[in-house]
């Protein structure tokens, strides 16, 4: 996919995007709302004729110890089989344990053990898919004492032994480094950056917690100016992707998803111009 950027499609401007059909450079739809047949599915699949689509899980379960769920695995590879989309993702989570699914994406400690579990669980999943899968980093709210490896280690070495590509999600580096106290100019540079296969930017909320702010990826509000600013840092050291604008509360007019995404694309049109003067 070219280093364009889009919109997350969602149930309430579905009808208006396939009736207006708005240009815009893709498309991204979560795998688990469309998981069996219904009207809303059979409209994407006409709308797959104007747009590229990306294709987000949420539901997959990466980081559990019980291995991905066989009958959840075949209904994302059906659907991608039935869309084609051009990238395919999930996050670094788990929500699944003893058969129950948790509406949350639950961190994992930065261990060679739960390594070894990521590693094969994303290997299973791009084996059935018979393609690259790309993992996001998650948004943070603690940190395990007992994490031997940093998150951007862990990451990498994760594509090193899977061969998976990363979804770089900079509004979550922007929620990690405030909520744990890191630097995201550090986090960013021990990033392996070949792997990096599309971006993400949202809002997040500001919460109180006993006297200090906390950073929430609520994707409720428009993208902040500060991680408009980590954009900039990340496209300059790791170069244009294709970059998806997501807003899945408080879901404003499509209008404004559109001015969103413009400023993502100026951004990626003014480091690309940079890059080619510069080559």
């Amino acid at each position: 996919m070219r280093a364009v950027a889009g919109i997350g499609l969602r149930s309430p401007h579905i009808a208006e995007v396939a009736h207006d059909r708005p240009a815009t450079g893709f498309l991204e739809i979560h795998a688990e709302n469309y998981l069996t047949g219904s009207p809303a599915l059979r409209t994407i699949e006409r709308l797959r004729g104007d747009y590229e689509f990306s294709l987000h899980a949420v539901g997959l379960s990466l980081g559990s110890v019980e291995g991905l769920d066989d009958t959840h695995l075949e209904r994302v590879a059906a659907l991608a089989e039935r869309l084609a989309p051009a990238l395919i993702s999930d996050h670094l989570a788990w929500s699944v344990s003893g058969g129950r699914y948790f509406n949350d994406l639950l961190p994992l400690p930065y261990t060679e053990e739960a390594l070894d579990v990521v590693v094969g669980n994303v290997l299973k999943l791009q084996d059935r898919l018979k393609r690259q899968v790309l993992v996001e980093n998650p948004s943070c709210y603690l940190g395990f004492a007992h994490s031997t490896l940093s998150e951007p280690a862990f990451l990498g070495e994760l594509v090193r032994r899977s061969g998976c590509g990363l979804l770089l999600d900079v509004n979550n580096i922007v929620v990690t480094a405030h909520n744990l106290r890191l630097d995201p100019a550090a986090w960013l540079a021990d990033l392996p950056a070949s792997a990096i296969g599309e971006y993400h930017l949202a809002g997040h909320a500001v919460n109180d917690a006993d006297g200090e702010p906390i950073l929430i990826d609520d994707h409720g509000s428009r993208v902040s100016e500060g991680v408009w600013s980590l954009f900039d840092a990340v496209l300059e050291r790791h170069g244009p992707r294709p970059t998806l604008l997501e807003w899945d509360t408080d879901i404003p007019a499509l209008g404004v998803l559109f001015e969103e995404a413009a400023r993502a694309g100026h951004a990626l049109k003014v480091r690309a111009a940079t890059d080619a003067r510069a080559a």
